[in-house]
């Protein structure tokens, strides 16, 4: 047997255009094979991102919500204080769960940066709250006219530093649940 030095394709020139032509046509589908991995790929990595971020921002405002929950707790209880407080005349033994949970703000707002302003105006408001505090009665014996309009007078003033307190109490709120929102 003698064997051949040339190719089937080399002998046959209509073999030789179709094994070029499906050479190609698979180079060609591997091209665009690859290119759709490509495009998938980069769609699949931003995704990825995006997800990653979204990640991260909830976190963010878990960890937010969670710093600011020790503030809105201490809020809320200063609020239901003075609420219990209003329009009445209030001596010093009466504001002593008001200057306890006062004392708490005052210990929580260098620890928490996003609140420390309104934490501050709202110690300020209850210091300036509590230093309206009427003196405790004494024996019961009959006061002047002079002495009852200066008791009324304080406890007017006594009315408009809790109606400051509470303002201020309901900014801080406010300011919480915008905190909160993000």
């Amino acid at each position: 047997m003698l064997l051949s030095t040339t190719t089937p394709a080399a002998e046959n020139p209509a073999a030789l255009a179709t094994s070029t032509t499906a050479g190609a046509g698979s180079l060609a589908l591997t091209a665009g094979i690859s290119a759709v991995m490509a495009v998938l790929a980069t769609y699949t990595l931003l995704h990825h991102k995006q997800v990653f971020a979204w990640t991260k921002a909830m976190r963010r405002r878990d960890d937010d919500t969670a710093t600011l929950a020790g503030p809105a707790q201490w809020i809320g209880k200063l609020y239901e204080e003075q609420c219990g407080l209003a329009q009445k005349p209030c001596h010093t033994a009466e504001f002593k769960e008001l200057a306890r949970v006062t004392n708490m703000i005052k210990g929580i707002a260098d620890h928490t940066a996003a609140l420390r302003t309104e934490l501050n105006h709202i110690v300020e408001q209850a210091d300036d709250y509590l230093a309206t505090a009427l003196p405790d009665p004494g024996p019961a014996t009959k006061i002047s006219t002079s002495e009852h309009r200066h008791q009324l007078v304080r406890a007017m003033r006594q009315e408009a530093a809790r109606t400051e307190l509470e303002r201020a109490l309901i900014t801080a709120e406010q300011k919480i649940n915008t905190l909160r929102r993000g």
